[in-house]
Protein backbone atom coordinates (compact mmCIF):
# COMPACT_ATOMS: atom_id res chain seq x y z
CA UNK A 1 0.00 0.00 0.00
CA UNK A 2 1.30 3.08 -1.09
CA UNK A 3 0.16 6.84 0.86
CA UNK A 4 -0.80 10.17 -0.74
CA UNK A 5 -2.33 13.29 -0.63
CA UNK A 6 -4.54 16.23 -1.90
CA UNK A 7 -2.60 19.52 -2.15
CA UNK A 8 -0.96 22.13 0.32
CA UNK A 9 0.42 25.95 0.21
CA UNK A 10 3.22 24.77 1.84
CA UNK A 11 3.97 21.93 -1.17
CA UNK A 12 5.58 24.79 -3.59
CA UNK A 13 3.80 26.29 -6.27
CA UNK A 14 5.41 24.17 -9.49
CA UNK A 15 3.81 20.82 -9.92
CA UNK A 16 7.92 19.87 -9.20
CA UNK A 17 8.03 21.46 -6.18
CA UNK A 18 5.17 20.31 -4.56
CA UNK A 19 5.84 16.62 -5.88
CA UNK A 20 9.45 17.17 -4.33
CA UNK A 21 8.00 18.30 -0.80
CA UNK A 22 5.16 15.51 -0.59
CA UNK A 23 8.33 13.39 -1.19
CA UNK A 24 10.41 14.72 1.60
CA UNK A 25 7.42 14.49 4.22
CA UNK A 26 7.05 11.04 3.38
CA UNK A 27 4.09 10.33 1.19
CA UNK A 28 4.24 8.88 -2.58
CA UNK A 29 2.00 10.29 -4.61
CA UNK A 30 -0.46 13.40 -5.12
CA UNK A 31 -4.44 13.19 -5.59
CA UNK A 32 -5.00 16.35 -7.90
CA UNK A 33 -8.31 18.08 -9.07
CA UNK A 34 -9.17 16.88 -12.30
CA UNK A 35 -9.35 20.51 -14.03
CA UNK A 36 -5.95 21.54 -12.44
CA UNK A 37 -4.59 18.18 -14.27
CA UNK A 38 -6.31 19.33 -17.62
CA UNK A 39 -5.04 22.94 -17.73
CA UNK A 40 -1.66 21.94 -16.08
CA UNK A 41 -1.41 18.55 -17.98
CA UNK A 42 2.28 19.02 -19.48
CA UNK A 43 3.89 20.13 -16.51
CA UNK A 44 2.59 17.54 -14.00
CA UNK A 45 3.54 14.91 -16.66
CA UNK A 46 7.36 16.43 -16.72
CA UNK A 47 6.99 16.90 -12.26
CA UNK A 48 5.99 13.33 -12.27
CA UNK A 49 8.94 12.22 -14.69
CA UNK A 50 11.55 14.22 -12.83
CA UNK A 51 10.86 13.64 -8.88
CA UNK A 52 9.41 10.07 -9.64
CA UNK A 53 6.32 10.89 -7.49
CA UNK A 54 3.00 9.88 -8.97
CA UNK A 55 -0.29 10.98 -9.26
CA UNK A 56 -2.28 8.76 -7.33
CA UNK A 57 -5.79 10.23 -8.55
CA UNK A 58 -8.28 12.93 -9.40
CA UNK A 59 -10.87 14.13 -6.78
CA UNK A 60 -12.78 17.22 -7.88
CA UNK A 61 -13.04 19.49 -10.92
CA UNK A 62 -16.00 18.83 -12.35
CA UNK A 63 -19.35 20.54 -12.80
CA UNK A 64 -22.35 19.12 -11.25
CA UNK A 65 -22.90 15.98 -10.06
CA UNK A 66 -23.89 12.25 -11.41
CA UNK A 67 -27.16 12.02 -9.33
CA UNK A 68 -27.84 15.63 -9.36
CA UNK A 69 -31.95 16.52 -9.27
CA UNK A 70 -30.97 18.98 -12.32
CA UNK A 71 -30.58 17.26 -15.01
CA UNK A 72 -28.67 19.69 -16.82
CA UNK A 73 -25.97 19.46 -14.29
CA UNK A 74 -26.13 15.55 -14.20
CA UNK A 75 -25.00 15.85 -17.85
CA UNK A 76 -22.27 18.77 -17.28
CA UNK A 77 -21.03 16.00 -14.25
CA UNK A 78 -20.94 13.42 -16.80
CA UNK A 79 -19.35 15.25 -19.64
CA UNK A 80 -16.65 16.97 -17.48
CA UNK A 81 -15.63 13.69 -16.08
CA UNK A 82 -15.68 11.77 -19.11
CA UNK A 83 -12.74 14.13 -19.96
CA UNK A 84 -10.96 14.21 -17.44
CA UNK A 85 -10.73 10.54 -17.34
CA UNK A 86 -8.93 10.37 -20.54
CA UNK A 87 -6.44 12.54 -18.85
CA UNK A 88 -6.14 10.37 -15.49
CA UNK A 89 -5.53 7.60 -17.81
CA UNK A 90 -2.74 8.95 -19.43
CA UNK A 91 -1.03 10.15 -15.98
CA UNK A 92 -1.55 6.69 -14.66
CA UNK A 93 -3.85 7.54 -12.09
CA UNK A 94 -6.54 5.37 -10.40
CA UNK A 95 -9.31 6.96 -11.64
CA UNK A 96 -11.68 10.01 -10.96
CA UNK A 97 -13.58 9.83 -7.49
CA UNK A 98 -17.37 10.80 -7.54
CA UNK A 99 -19.94 10.76 -4.69
CA UNK A 100 -23.29 10.26 -5.85
CA UNK A 101 -23.26 13.80 -4.45
CA UNK A 102 -22.59 16.44 -1.96
CA UNK A 103 -24.66 18.73 0.05
CA UNK A 104 -28.01 18.84 -2.31
CA UNK A 105 -29.82 16.71 -0.24
CA UNK A 106 -29.77 14.95 3.41
CA UNK A 107 -32.71 12.46 4.84
CA UNK A 108 -31.54 13.82 8.49
CA UNK A 109 -32.04 17.25 7.91
CA UNK A 110 -35.10 19.70 7.02
CA UNK A 111 -36.58 19.12 5.14
CA UNK A 112 -36.40 15.61 5.48
CA UNK A 113 -38.00 14.32 2.26
CA UNK A 114 -36.03 14.35 -1.07
CA UNK A 115 -37.76 15.90 -4.08
CA UNK A 116 -37.26 12.14 -5.64
CA UNK A 117 -37.85 9.07 -3.98
CA UNK A 118 -35.34 6.02 -3.43
CA UNK A 119 -37.03 4.39 -6.86
CA UNK A 120 -35.80 7.38 -8.96
CA UNK A 121 -32.52 7.88 -7.27
CA UNK A 122 -31.11 4.54 -8.38
CA UNK A 123 -32.49 4.69 -12.01
CA UNK A 124 -31.01 7.98 -12.09
CA UNK A 125 -27.57 6.40 -10.77
CA UNK A 126 -27.42 3.68 -12.74
CA UNK A 127 -28.40 5.57 -15.98
CA UNK A 128 -25.08 7.59 -14.89
CA UNK A 129 -22.88 4.91 -14.20
CA UNK A 130 -23.61 3.17 -17.35
CA UNK A 131 -22.59 6.18 -19.45
CA UNK A 132 -19.62 6.65 -16.91
CA UNK A 133 -18.71 3.35 -17.33
CA UNK A 134 -18.57 3.49 -21.29
CA UNK A 135 -16.24 6.68 -21.01
CA UNK A 136 -13.78 5.08 -18.40
CA UNK A 137 -13.80 2.12 -20.85
CA UNK A 138 -12.99 3.81 -23.38
CA UNK A 139 -10.50 6.10 -21.51
CA UNK A 140 -8.64 2.99 -20.45
CA UNK A 141 -9.44 4.22 -16.46
CA UNK A 142 -12.30 4.04 -13.58
CA UNK A 143 -15.03 5.75 -11.96
CA UNK A 144 -14.63 5.42 -8.29
CA UNK A 145 -17.86 6.04 -6.10
CA UNK A 146 -17.44 7.98 -3.05
CA UNK A 147 -20.29 6.72 -0.49
CA UNK A 148 -20.40 9.89 1.70
CA UNK A 149 -22.03 10.52 5.25
CA UNK A 150 -25.95 10.75 5.71
CA UNK A 151 -25.56 14.05 6.19
CA UNK A 152 -23.57 15.25 3.12
CA UNK A 153 -25.45 12.94 0.79
CA UNK A 154 -28.80 10.61 0.96
CA UNK A 155 -28.10 8.14 -1.96
CA UNK A 156 -24.71 6.35 -1.04
CA UNK A 157 -23.90 6.35 2.13
CA UNK A 158 -22.10 2.89 2.87
CA UNK A 159 -19.90 0.47 0.55
CA UNK A 160 -22.33 -1.57 0.54
CA UNK A 161 -24.79 0.74 -1.31
CA UNK A 162 -22.13 1.58 -4.02
CA UNK A 163 -21.42 -1.86 -4.76
CA UNK A 164 -24.64 -2.95 -4.98
CA UNK A 165 -25.42 -0.76 -7.48
CA UNK A 166 -21.83 -1.65 -9.84
CA UNK A 167 -22.71 -5.53 -9.63
CA UNK A 168 -26.43 -4.75 -10.86
CA UNK A 169 -25.26 -2.98 -13.49
CA UNK A 170 -21.76 -5.18 -13.95
CA UNK A 171 -19.80 -2.54 -14.29
CA UNK A 172 -16.65 -3.20 -15.27
CA UNK A 173 -14.58 0.90 -14.93
CA UNK A 174 -16.25 1.52 -11.87
CA UNK A 175 -15.30 0.54 -8.64
CA UNK A 176 -15.84 1.97 -4.81
CA UNK A 177 -13.80 4.12 -2.96
CA UNK A 178 -13.79 4.02 1.10
CA UNK A 179 -13.60 7.12 2.67
CA UNK A 180 -12.56 6.38 6.67
CA UNK A 181 -14.29 9.70 7.92
CA UNK A 182 -17.42 8.69 6.06
CA UNK A 183 -17.24 5.02 6.97
CA UNK A 184 -16.58 5.92 11.54
CA UNK A 185 -20.55 7.02 10.90
CA UNK A 186 -22.12 5.14 8.45
CA UNK A 187 -20.16 1.08 8.70
CA UNK A 188 -20.90 -0.93 12.09
CA UNK A 189 -18.17 -3.17 11.16
CA UNK A 190 -15.62 -0.99 9.17
CA UNK A 191 -13.32 -4.38 8.44
CA UNK A 192 -16.49 -6.35 7.63
CA UNK A 193 -17.47 -3.68 4.68
CA UNK A 194 -14.15 -3.80 3.54
CA UNK A 195 -14.14 -7.48 2.81
CA UNK A 196 -17.30 -7.19 1.40
CA UNK A 197 -16.62 -4.94 -0.93
CA UNK A 198 -13.02 -6.45 -1.50
CA UNK A 199 -13.32 -6.72 -5.25
CA UNK A 200 -14.16 -3.48 -5.95
CA UNK A 201 -12.05 -1.37 -3.87
CA UNK A 202 -8.99 0.19 -6.05
CA UNK A 203 -8.31 3.38 -3.98
CA UNK A 204 -9.45 4.59 -0.03
CA UNK A 205 -9.26 7.77 1.48
CA UNK A 206 -7.80 8.46 4.92
CA UNK A 207 -9.02 11.24 7.73
CA UNK A 208 -9.83 10.30 11.13
CA UNK A 209 -13.12 10.17 12.78
CA UNK A 210 -12.93 13.74 13.41
CA UNK A 211 -12.28 14.44 9.96
CA UNK A 212 -8.46 15.50 11.29
CA UNK A 213 -5.44 13.56 10.39
CA UNK A 214 -5.19 9.96 11.05
CA UNK A 215 -4.27 9.55 14.59
CA UNK A 216 -5.82 12.36 16.07
CA UNK A 217 -8.99 10.49 16.28
CA UNK A 218 -10.58 7.25 17.32
CA UNK A 219 -10.25 5.76 14.42
CA UNK A 220 -8.30 2.24 14.45
CA UNK A 221 -6.49 2.20 11.51
CA UNK A 222 -3.97 -0.67 12.55
CA UNK A 223 -6.97 -3.28 12.01
CA UNK A 224 -8.09 -1.35 8.95
CA UNK A 225 -4.85 -1.32 7.10
CA UNK A 226 -4.13 -5.28 8.03
CA UNK A 227 -8.11 -6.18 7.18
CA UNK A 228 -6.70 -3.99 3.51
CA UNK A 229 -3.90 -6.11 3.56
CA UNK A 230 -6.08 -9.20 3.70
CA UNK A 231 -8.07 -8.26 0.78
CA UNK A 232 -5.12 -8.37 -1.32
CA UNK A 233 -5.50 -4.28 -1.55
CA UNK A 234 -2.01 -2.73 -2.94
CA UNK A 235 -3.11 1.14 -4.48
CA UNK A 236 -2.83 4.66 -2.76
CA UNK A 237 -4.38 5.82 0.13
CA UNK A 238 -5.07 9.64 -0.65
CA UNK A 239 -5.22 11.98 2.99
CA UNK A 240 -7.84 14.24 2.71
CA UNK A 241 -8.30 15.64 6.27
CA UNK A 242 -8.39 19.28 8.00
CA UNK A 243 -5.47 20.01 9.87
CA UNK A 244 -5.30 22.23 13.26
CA UNK A 245 -3.26 25.70 12.94
CA UNK A 246 0.19 25.64 13.66
CA UNK A 247 3.94 24.26 11.43
CA UNK A 248 1.67 22.57 8.49
CA UNK A 249 5.27 20.52 7.31
CA UNK A 250 5.85 19.35 10.37
CA UNK A 251 2.14 17.63 10.78
CA UNK A 252 2.51 16.14 7.53
CA UNK A 253 5.53 14.20 9.01
CA UNK A 254 4.21 13.29 11.72
CA UNK A 255 1.18 12.01 9.94
CA UNK A 256 3.39 10.11 7.47
CA UNK A 257 5.23 8.18 10.56
CA UNK A 258 2.10 7.15 12.44
CA UNK A 259 0.59 6.18 9.30
CA UNK A 260 3.28 4.23 8.05
CA UNK A 261 3.67 2.50 11.56
CA UNK A 262 -0.22 1.77 11.06
CA UNK A 263 0.43 -0.15 7.96
CA UNK A 264 3.36 -2.59 9.70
Amino acid sequence: MKLATQDRVFFGDTYEQKLTKIKAVGFDGLEIDGRLLMDRFAEIRKAVQATGVEISSVCGGYRGWIGDFDAEQRALAIRDIGEILKYTAEIGAAGVIAPAAFGIFSRKLPPFSPPRNSDEDREILMDSLRQLNELAKSAGSMLLVEPLNRYEDHMINCLDDAARLIRKGGFNAVKVMPDFFHMQIEEPDISLSLKGAADLITHVHLADSNRLPPGQGHCDFRKAFLTLKEIGFTGYMAVECELLPGNEEAAYIEMADYLRTCML
